[in-house]
């Protein structure tokens, strides 16, 4: 008999788990879907929101799935439905359309909403947000956001964390005279130590972003702009509102699941009921940061080895962080905040603020711990391949720093490594999820260049920043060909 799996939600989370379970179970043959999902577009790709808002990509263009995929696939998908209520104790949901969906299994990818701080005039009487402010989380945000801002207007950006950051710099690239307006030291606090965020600060300012640090927005004026609470006024037509997202966990909570910042769920991604789980933003598994893509999607890849009868434990995920805005190329993983004189530990940090670099290493056990990479591409590159892989780091440890020391070989993958001892399991498109196993699996199947393979696995059509990456490997494979060409063609008869 066949498991029927509803999937509440299907934006990156739910729309990955589907594909993983077909990919497992291509028939449906073992597990019946039936996915929900709010909005009313296919699934897209949130980690290129801010290219669409600058009008590099189109809206069509970040679809994670074809319009027909699920019915070609035997995927039931109701959109524009939310699932506003969890029967545990009869096995179903209630949709806000006043229908019922019957579950042997229930999957939580419900993720997260945009959070609006309560600063006077960003709410109507209604609860709405007022004219002239948007979020900045959906499509149909940028939708919004896109028709605000025509005619070169001035928009102010609450929030300098990886989202508002995004959302300046797209707005800036449009044409906009942007502000961003932070109330912290520097930008990006979880991510970058000090330096590193005065630096960045530095970086935007040359791309043409305001940007005021330590200030705290204490009313918004429609038409006239956002004013701080020492007196200024930042003079704005839009605020943009990306002061952080919070997890949608109403409906697990009313069905008495247990909830701490997220949906708590262990290793097979299970809440408190055996019955449901719970991935994305929406989850809280203790090795996973929230609000990033690549935990949503390795956990959509376990839940599905589970739910297909191969269980493959989900034990968290090293996350890499990168701001992908057009003209800062910026990567920060692990213990950034480690100081000088960690006596655990061994930190190096180079500070280049006239050219817009800083680079920062942590060294704990002869591992990488941290290390924030901005204007340092090689280093970026090279340093995420030690950190992912485990690997001792060398002596040198400036080489490191400086992109120069190489984790594997000489030729064409990461920090000029060699794609063929780089392991098949490591991810090479971050933005995707895309492994090596993954690469070679597209290339066998027909995918024999750049543009292939990124139209068959997704890589590259992120941040971009694994293009190299994923260049080496094709090389790679296509010397691999040959030579094995070349080996029948001169075997004996």
């Amino acid at each position: 008999m066949k498991t029927r799996v509803v999937i509440a939600g299907y934006g990156m989370a739910g729309a990955r788990l589907a594909e993983e379970i077909r990919r497992r179970d291509p028939a449906g043959e073992r597990v019946a879907i039936v996915a929900i999902g709010d909005e009313p577009h296919p699934p897209y790709n949130r980690v290129l929101l801010s290219n669409v808002l600058a009008g590099a990509m189109s809206a069509d263009s970040v679809r994670l799935q074809e319009e027909g995929w699920a019915a070609a696939h035997g995927v039931e998908v109701r959109r524009g439905r939310e699932v506003v209520s969890i029967d545990r104790a009869g096995r179903a949901v209630a949709l806000d359309d006043g229908t019922r969906v019957g579950y042997d299994v229930l999957v939580l990818a419900t993720g997260a909403r945009a959070w609006v701080p309560p600063v006077e005039g960003l709410t109507g009487d209604d609860g709405g947000l007022a004219p002239g402010v948007a979020t900045f989380r959906t499509l149909d945000d940028c939708a919004a956001i896109a028709a605000g801002a025509r005619g070169g207007v001035r928009v102010a950006v609450l929030g300098g964390g990886l989202l508002g950051l995004e959302a300046a710099r797209g707005l800036a690239a449009r044409g906009n005279t942007v502000t961003v307006v932070h109330p912290r030291r520097h930008l990006m606090e979880r991510q970058l130590d000090d330096g590193a965020g005065q630096v960045l600060a530095q970086v935007l300012r040359g791309l043409g972003v305001r940007v005021l640090l330590n200030s705290r927005a204490a009313r918004y004026l429609p038409g006239d702009g956002l004013k701080l609470d020492d007196g200024r006024l930042v003079e704005a037509d839009l605020l943009v509102v990306a002061a952080g997202v919070r997890p949608q966990t109403a409906q697990a909570s009313a069905a008495g699941l247990a909830v701490d910042g997220g949906v708590l769920v262990d290793d097979d991604l299970r809440t408190s009921d055996p019955l449901i789980h719970a991935i994305g933003d929406c989850a809280r598994h203790p090795g996973t940061v929230p609000g990033l893509v690549q935990p949503a999607w390795e956990q959509a890849a376990a839940l599905a080895a589970l739910l297909t009868g191969t269980r493959s434990p989900y034990r968290g995920t090293k996350v890499v962080t990168r701001l992908k805005a057009s003209g800062v190329d910026l990567a920060a993983l692990g213990d950034v905040h480690a100081a000088p004189d960690d006596p655990r530990a061994e930190v190096l940090w180079l500070s280049e603020p006239a050219r817009g670099r800083y680079a920062k290493l942590v060294v704990r056990d002869e591992r990488v711990a941290g290390a924030i990479a901005l204007g340092v591409p090689d280093a970026a590159a090279t340093i995420t391949q030690y950190y992912d892989r485990g690997l001792p780091v060398p002596p040198d440890r400036l080489a490191l720093l400086l992109g120069r020391a190489m984790p594997y070989g000489e030729g064409g993958a990461p920090g000029g490594g060699d794609a063929a001892a780089l392991p098949g399991t490591s991810v090479v498109c971050r933005c995707n999820a895309v492994s090596k196993d993954r690469l070679v699996a597209a290339w066998r199947s027909g995918a024999r260049d750049l543009t292939a393979l990124a139209s068959a696995t997704r890589a590259t059509t992120g941040c971009g920043t694994c293009a190299d990456t994923v260049c080496g490997i094709a090389r790679w494979l296509a010397r691999a060909d040959k030579e094995e060409a070349a080996g029948v063609a001169h075997a004996p008869s």
